[in-house]
């Protein structure tokens, strides 16, 4: 696909097909063509200024290869920058992209990658002087100092119908990780002795 056919160029691309073959095609294609239904037609008429100095838009600098959807050609003009993919987070993203954004091992992936990027954080905060804190960062002290079991009868909230699962998602992780290193450390201890 070259770049005057992708859909950041300043110029209307012409339709590949006629309306009227479009229409006999797709139920209801075209319904907008009539302008009166259209609030933005003014603006699509030729001749008005849209102050763009440009034909195709500048290219953002590519600093390491971007995941790209399958359904595009090519990555647009602008594109995040804030967080590289890296580790087993950046490798389930990166595999995520070879999927169509219609499938959901697409999505699936997206969020076991941010599951795991989540945890990998946390084990390295315990490489600092201030590892989390899942009893304050959880939100869990505050239930007890500012009345938040209280908070949640009487006002029809809609977190109250998922609130039992919640200590499991958000504590279950850690027990589980305290367990092993218990299981861990008391095989040592066996090894040890033996």
């Amino acid at each position: 696909m070259t770049e005057t056919a992708t859909p950041y160029v300043a110029g209307k691309p012409a339709l590949k097909e006629s309306a009227e073959t479009l229409r006999a095609r797709i139920p209801g294609w075209g319904a907008d063509l009539d302008p009166a239904d259209r609030p933005s037609y003014p603006r699509e008429q030729p001749g008005i200024e849209t102050g763009a100095h440009w034909d195709f838009p500048e290219r953002q600098p590519e600093k390491w290869p971007r995941e790209r959807s399958v359904e595009h050609a090519m990555l647009p003009p602008v594109f995040g920058t804030s967080t590289p993919p890296k580790g087993t987070s950046g490798a389930i993203r990166k595999y995520a992209y070879k999927y169509s954004e219609g499938r959901a091992a697409h999505w699936l992936l997206l969020i076991a990658a941010d599951r795991v990027d989540a945890w990998e954080h946390h084990l390295k905060s315990f490489a600092t002087l201030h590892p989390d804190n899942p009893v304050t960062e959880t939100g869990l002290k505050s239930e007890f100092s500012a009345h938040g079991v209280r908070s949640r009868y009487g006002q029809k909230r809609a977190d109250v119908n998922h609130q039992w699962i919640d200590p499991i998602i958000v504590g279950g992780p850690w027990v589980l990780t305290a367990v092993g290193v218990a299981a861990v450390l008391k095989a040592l201890r066996k090894h040890r002795t033996a």
